[in-house]
């Protein structure tokens, strides 16, 4: 199946799964934990037929699902029997950092019960040998960072779209009603002129032409607006090698309705231009 992605994440308990599952989340892939192998050729055959709705895919299977996991060869074979392409990423770690991150987290190793976390290690290893000899990729997390392995992540699964994998949503909003909680980042601009003392504009909003011709027909907002997307434009690519899935941008006035509007609207043009997905939001506009 050409159209969709299909990534099998396995590997060695301790290793990063789960950090990679969510690192593909957050690159828009449809994610599952832990699926029974048996599952997965019957999956990926209502994937097919969703007609490109769930078109990039990535579950994790391992050795947590005790008997079930010994399938996952058969479930494979079953793929490649239908034509249906996949991939497998496979994670693994040294053996001591293995340990040290079980002691830190206190949580058991799935084999642990044969004898010590070192003989579970050890022996889940072996059970894997043969899934990790098909792996189309293999990544070492020894020496990773949480971020190194999702930056990793996307390079191998999203090597094109940085920009892509951030959502910008930028907040209208009035200080009479509240900072919103959600924001990152807030800028008040209740220092420009305010179209609410022309009688005629008080009743508009900032999505009306007479309003945003008076916001911007002063200096002073010209000079702003430069100061501000000269700052966004600067934040934007650090926030997406940090690995920050979202932003919120608050933009603030007294009332939410006139300045703020006006404000995001433009700076949405300006992120929309540079290909970043950008929600607009008027959450007073509308408020007495």
């Amino acid at each position: 199946m050409e159209n969709i992605r299909f990534v099998i994440i396995t590997g060695l308990s301790g290793a990063g799964k789960s950090q990679a599952m969510r690192s593909f989340e957050d690159l828009g892939y449809f994610c599952i934990d832990n699926l029974p192998p048996m599952l997965i050729p019957k999956f990926a055959e209502l994937a097919a037929q969703s007609e490109g709705k769930i078109n990039r895919i990535a579950l994790v299977s391992d050795i947590r699902g005790g008997e079930f996991f010994t399938s996952l060869l058969e479930a494979l074979q079953a793929l490649e029997d239908i034509g249906f392409d996949y991939e497998i990423l496979f994670l693994e770690s040294d053996h001591d950092v293995l340990i040290r991150r079980f002691k830190e987290t206190r949580r058991r190793h799935p084999l642990a019960s044969l004898g010590s976390i070192l003989e579970g290690i050890k022996e889940e290893t072996n059970r894997l040998a043969m899934i990790r000899s098909k792996a189309d990729k293999i990544i070492d997390t020894t020496a990773l960072t949480p971020q190194q392995l999702k930056e990793e992540i996307t390079s191998l699964y999203a090597p094109d779209s940085e920009q892509e994998n951030i959502l910008i949503t930028l907040v209208a909003f009035g200080f009479k009603y509240g900072v919103p909680l959600d924001a990152d980042l807030v800028f008040d601009v209740r220092f420009l002129p305010n179209p609410h003392y022309v009688e005629h504009l008080r009743p508009l909003t900032g999505n009306n032409e007479e309003v945003k011709e008076y916001v911007w027909k002063w200096t002073i907002t010209h000079k702003f607006f430069q100061k501000l997307v000269d700052m966004i434009q600067f934040l934007v690519p650090c926030y997406i090698k940090e690995g920050k899935p979202q932003l919120v941008i608050a933009i603030g006035c007294t009332g939410g309705k006139h300045r703020s509007v006006s404000m995001v609207n433009e700076l949405g043009k300006i992120l929309s231009g540079k290909n970043y997905r950008v929600i607009k939001e008027y959450r007073d506009i509308d408020k007495a």
